[in-house]
Formats: structure tokens, C-alpha cells, sequence
């Protein structure tokens, strides 16, 4: 399928109505040799998505891939196959490396290639801050196929790790290239380009192309195939949006009384900080819900365990930060909640596109109070649609506020009790950079003590 090599003509696949056009019904059609079909069959991929039709047959042709797709559309598949089968082909140690923004993805997209790779032994590691760089070292010398990374830790392993270098690489993905950015990683990925080698295959996936992004591809890219499969920003057509408006301070009560109403149901529920992820989450179970945070100043196995317990059905409430709302991929949330609106109306599109995904339905419910009319409407026309009210019984929620209050009352004393203990024992810091900085400060403290 040709996708375009001018950036204009990417997009015309879409154009065209008829699905007669896209051919390929199965990853055997696209090219994917037949281990590697099997390996689909297992994981319960019948037949390719979009991306994946795109993509993969110019990937296995050695082209250089852009890929612009939006959350839950299979990218994983679409970068994991073609270096799998290359792999297949010339089989080497430190064959290829991905780059993503967060921990948990990393994790994510490593399952998902020992998932596919299990029965030609494919190797992976996962390089990310939060977790003892000694046992990674040791990883790294046993020379994995495949390495997925944060940026931050893997340029620290480069600098540091004796032995470790990836002069031999064959393949880089840049995963979620636009949050990769967004989150400042540009000077570690430009060390990371200095030190692999140029002749190497480069696949490019984002939700969104930014400026950024655009630059990042002409630095890292040899004349790009793009594989475009979303236009606009979009969000699923089985995906329900609703928002309620109401006054902030009844905001606990309203969401109690939606956890109420669509019990049964398993929910995500974005806040806008870390502190009141884990306040809400404690107000939750205080009042009998079983609700775990999953937030940046949890220590890694920490955020690991609450993703598993909410992903195997132990919890039905996963309450979260941005850190959550890209990549990751948990079959059953069937309701989002957008407890505070987010800032960047992009997000939105990212945090309601983990309801819905692979042909389910879902709902999101986004709250608007008196201070966020301005940052729904923009939300409204980016997706290019009003969402209409979710429907609410006002005196059904009047009657929980007092249960709420007693709740609020005691999370309170809990946070209050939690930083008391943090405070006496330092602990992990999400971000990378945050490390470096301790790190630095105490070097400071010392120096001066010396002198």
C-alpha cells in the first residue's frame, strides 16, 4: 500500500469510502512471515488495525516510518512485527532500542514483544529510572535483542555502564515521539542520536505532530515514509462523551453519586495532581470503594503493583495523573472520569482514549465547574462536537454530602499522617531529573561542609 512519500498524500487512504481499498486482511497479506503470524493468532490479533496496514509492509520493505496515530490503535504491532522479522533474518545481540516517555509504556511495549518474540526467543529489557541501576547493568551485559528505555536512564547507563554501548543497533523507535518532547527529553535523545549508528532503520510514532516532532524527524530520518491514520484529532465513535457542570466545591459528592449510579462498571478517574490523586483515592475508600492511586511520586513498584491490581480486576478504580493517560493499554475501563478537566486539550484526547479500545464501547464523563467553562469549550472545538449533559438527580447528591464531608475529613488526616512519614524517609521521586537534582544539592551540602 503506498502510503504517500509526501507528506500530502499520506492522508488520502482516509479519503477514499470504500474499504475495498485496503486489500491486506491478515498479517500473512501484509508480508509478516508465519512464526510471527502464529504469534498474533495467540495474542488474539485476528487482523491487522489501520496503522498496522500502513505500516508494517513499508517497514519490511527497510523504509524509515512516520507513523500518526491516535491512542489504541495497535502501534506497538506496527513497530514490533517489522523488527521482529528482521531479527528473524540477521539475528543480533542489541538489535534495537525504543524510546518512550514513561515507565509504565516501557513496561507495556516489553510485554508486548515477549508476548510476539516467545517462541523465537527473542530477549528484551526495560531501562527506566526508579529501579536499581546495578541490576540493570547486569542486564545490559547479558546484550538483550531489544531495549526499551526512557530516555533519561539510558543516556545514564551510556555515560556510565563500563562495556555498554549501542554502536552495533539496527533499529530506533521513538514511541509517543510528542510526549517524549513535550516532557524535555530533547537533550538526552540528542545524545542518544550521537552515539548509534547512522545507518540504522528509524520508525517515528506519534499521536501528534508537533513542531517538535517535525524537527526531531528531519534530524533522525531518512526520507520517511508517513503512514497517517487519523487526520484530526479524533476520539473512538464508540466512546460516549458526557460532562456535568457543577459548582467545585460539591465536586467529591458529584463523583460519588456517578460511582453509584454506573456501579459495576470499572473506572478511571483522572486528577490533575499527584496530591489530589491520592486524596480522592483515600475519600474513595473511606467510603467503601475499592480505589488505588497510580500517580509520579510513588515509588516504581508501587505504581507496577496498582496497575496490576486494577488491570487483573482486584480494584475497579484506578485513579491517575497524566503519567497514565498515554499508552497504556487496560482492556476493561469502562468509564473515564475527567474529575479535573485537563489544561492541554490534547489530553483529553488521550485520557478518554483509554475507554473503548479495539471496537469496545465506553463512556467518559468530564466535570466542569465554574472555573473550567473556557478549557471545555476549547476541548468541544478541538474533537468538533458538544457533548451533552450526563443525566444527575441534583437532590440524590445533596443527600451524600454529609457522608462525603466525614470521608474528605479523614483522607485529609491521612495525607496529613503520609507526608509526616514521607518526610522522615526520602522517597522516590518520579521524574529523572528530579534524582539528578537531589543528587546535585547533595553534592552541593557537601562541598560546603567541606569547606
Amino acid at each position: 500500500m503506498a502510503a504517500g512519500e509526501e507528506e500530502g498524500s499520506a492522508a488520502e487512504p482516509e479519503q477514499e469510502q470504500e474499504p475495498a481499498v485496503e486489500e491486506p486482511r491478515s498479517f500473512k497479506d501484509l508480508g509478516v512471515t508465519d512464526v510471527l503470524c502464529e504469534a498474533c493468532d495467540q495474542l488474539g490479533w485476528k487482523v491487522p488495525t489501520k496503522i498496522q496496514i500502513e505500516a508494517i509492509p513499508v517497514a519490511l520493505q527497510g523504509r524509515d516510518v512516520i507513523g500518526l496515530a491516535e491512542t489504541g490503535s495497535g502501534k506497538t504491532g506496527a513497530f514490533a512485527l517489522p523488527i521482529l522479522q528482521a531479527l528473524l533474518e540477521t539475528p543480533q545481540r542489541l538489535f534495537a532500542l525504543v524510546l518512550t516517555p514513561t515507565r509504565e509504556l516501557a513496561f507495556q511495549i516489553s510485554e508486548q514483544f515477549e508476548a510476539l518474540g516467545s517462541s523465537i526467543g527473542v530477549q528484551s529489557t526495560v531501562i527506566v529510572g526508579g529501579i536499581d541501576t546495578m541490576s540493570q547493568s547486569l542486564a545490559l551485559a547479558k546484550k538483550p535483542h531489544v531495549i526499551i528505555a526512557t530516555p533519561g536512564r539510558l543516556v545514564d547507563h551510556l555515560e556510565n555502564t563500563k562495556g555498554f554501548n549501542l554502536r552495533a543497533l539496527k533499529f530506533l523507535v521513538m514511541d509517543e515521539a510528542d510526549r517524549i518532547l513535550n516532557m524535555d527529553f530533547e537533550t538526552e535523545v540528542d545524545k542518544i542520536l550521537k552515539v548509534i549508528p547512522r545507518d540504522r532503520k528509524t520508525f517515528l510514532f506519534s499521536a501528534t505532530m508537533t513542531k517538535k516532532v517535525q524537527k526531531l524527524q528531519r534530524a533522525a530520518l531518512k526520507n520517511p515514509v508517513k503512514c497517517a491514520v487519523s487526520s484530526k484529532y479524533q476520539t473512538v465513535e464508540k466512546l460516549q462523551q458526557y460532562y456535568i457542570f457543577i459548582p467545585s466545591k460539591f465536586k467529591d459528592s458529584y463523583l460519588v453519586y456517578i460511582l453509584n449510579e454506573l456501579a459495576g462498571n470499572s473506572f478511571m478517574i483522572f486528577c490533575s495532581t499527584c496530591n489530589n490523586t491520592q486524596r480522592t483515592a483515600l475519600l474513595l475508600r473511606n467510603l467503601g470503594f475499592t480505589a488505588i492511586p497510580l500517580h509520579g511520586q510513588m515509588s516504581q513498584n508501587k505504581r507496577l503493583g496498582s496497575l496490576n491490581k486494577f488491570k487483573a480486576k482486584a480494584r475497579s478504580i484506578l485513579l491517575a495523573t497524566d503519567v497514565a493517560s498515554r499508552g497504556l493499554d487496560i482492556p476493561h475501563v469502562d468509564v473515564v472520569i475527567n474529575f479535573d478537566i485537563p489544561t492541554h486539550s490534547k489530553d483529553y484526547i488521550h485520557r478518554v482514549g483509554r475507554t473503548a479500545r479495539a471496537g469496545r464501547s465506553g463512556k467518559s464523563i468530564t466535570f466542569v465547574t465554574q472555573y473550567d467553562v473556557e478549557l471545555f469549550q476549547r476541548i468541544e472545538h478541538l474533537i468538533g462536537k458538544k457533548l451533552p449533559a450526563f443525566p444527575m438527580q441534583e437532590e440524590e447528591v445533596m443527600m451524600l454530602t454529609e457522608r462525603v464531608a466525614e470521608a474528605q475529613r479523614f483522607a485529609r488526616m491521612e495525607l496529613r499522617e503520609q507526608g509526616e512519614k514521607k518526610r522522615s524517609r526520602n522517597d522516590d521521586d518520579d521524574t529523572e531529573e528530579a534524582i539528578g537534582v537531589r543528587n546535585k544539592v547533595a553534592g552541593g551540602k557537601k562541598k560546603k561542609r567541606k569547606a
